[in-house]
C-alpha cells in the first residue's frame, strides 16, 4: 500500500496524475472516431507536424501549447484542403505535409544554439514535469476538444458511418471533416507532453483499438476506451515512478500489453464459442 500512496505526496506526482486522466479520456473521445474512420497515421502524422511549432514557441518564449496548436490545427486543415481541392489520396496528402512541416521544424531546431532540454521533452513525452501553467493550459483545450463532441456528436457518428447519407440529409460534411481535422490536431496538442511527438499516436488510437476488441456498439466503445485510457495511464505513470524510467514510453507500453491481452482474449472467445446448433447436428 506504501508503493501506491507514496508518490502521492508529491505534488509533480499528483500534477502529471490528473493530466494523464485528462489526456487519456481526450483521446479516447476523439480516437474512437479515428479508428472507426481507419486514419490512424492521420494522427502520427499531426503529431510530427507540431513540431515546429513547438520549436517556434520555445524560441519566442510563449507558450508551446499556442504554438503547437497552431502547427497542428494548420497542417491538419491543409491535408483536408489538399485532398478535397488537389484530388490526392489522403495518404498522399498526409505523407507530403507531414514530412515538410517536419524538417521544418527539424531545421529550426538546428539554428538554436547548445542543448535543448526542453524541446527533447517534446520529442519523448515527460508528464512528471508537467507545471501547474501547462496543465491549466491542457486542462483548457481538452474541455473545448470534449465540449465541441459533444455538441456534436450525432453529427459526427452519422458522417462517420454514412458520409454520403449524412450529406443527403443536409449535414454540412464537408464543414465537419475540417472541424474533425482540428480536432484531432488539438487532441495530439493536449497529449505532446504526456508521451510526446513520437508515441503520441499510441495514445490516440491504442485505447480505442482495444476497446474494439471488446465491443462493437459505439456508445460502451467510447466508454470502454477511455475507461483503458486513464486505467493504462495511471498504471504506467507508477511503473515509470517505480523503476526510474521515461514515463511517456511505460505509458505506451502498458497500453500495448492491455491491446495484447484483449486481442488474446478475444480469439480464445472464438475458439471456446460453442459452434451453433446447425452445424453441431450437420456434424453429428
Amino acid at each position: 500500500m506504501n508503493l501506491l500512496l507514496e508518490p502521492l505526496g508529491y505534488a509533480f506526482f499528483l500534477r502529471a496524475l490528473a493530466a494523464s486522466a485528462l489526456v487519456a479520456t481526450v483521446c479516447a473521445i476523439v480516437g474512437t472516431y479515428v479508428v472507426l474512420r481507419g486514419i490512424a497515421f492521420l494522427g502520427d502524422a499531426i503529431a510530427h507536424a507540431a513540431f515546429p511549432g513547438v520549436v517556434v514557441a520555445y524560441m519566442l518564449s510563449i507558450p508551446f501549447y499556442i504554438g503547437a496548436a497552431v502547427a497542428a490545427v494548420g497542417t491538419a486543415l491543409a491535408i483536408g484542403y489538399v485532398t478535397k481541392r488537389g484530388e490526392l489520396r489522403q495518404d498522399t496528402a498526409i505523407g507530403v505535409l507531414f514530412a515538410g512541416a517536419f524538417a521544418f521544424g527539424v531545421f529550426l531546431f538546428s539554428t538554436i544554439q547548445g542543448y535543448v532540454a526542453d524541446l527533447f521533452s517534446f520529442l519523448f513525452g515527460n508528464v512528471l514535469a508537467i507545471s501547474p501553467a501547462n496543465l491549466v493550459g491542457l486542462l483548457l483545450l481538452g474541455a473545448g476538444v470534449i465540449v465541441v463532441v459533444a455538441v456534436l456528436w450525432k453529427e459526427l457518428l452519422y458522417a462517420t458511418f454514412d458520409p454520403l447519407g449524412a450529406a443527403a440529409s443536409g449535414i454540412p460534411v464537408e464543414r465537419l471533416e475540417y472541424l474533425f481535422l482540428a480536432l484531432v490536431a488539438l487532441t495530439i496538442v493536449v497529449s505532446l507532453q504526456a508521451v510526446g511527438i513520437i508515441l503520441v499516436v499510441a495514445m490516440l488510437i491504442t485505447p480505442a483499438a482495444t476497446a474494439q476488441m471488446l465491443t462493437v456498439r459505439f456508445t460502451r466503445l467510447m466508454l470502454s476506451a477511455a475507461l483503458i485510457g486513464m486505467v493504462t495511464a495511471i498504471a504506467g505513470l507508477y511503473l515509470s515512478y517505480w523503476l526510474d524510467v521515461a514515463s511517456g514510453a511505460t505509458i505506451v507500453l502498458v497500453q500495448t500489453f492491455a491491446f495484447a491481452c484483449a486481442l488474446a482474449y478475444r480469439r480464445l472467445a472464438h475458439l471456446w464459442r460453442p459452434a451453433p446448433l446447425a452445424e453441431a447436428e450437420g456434424e453429428a
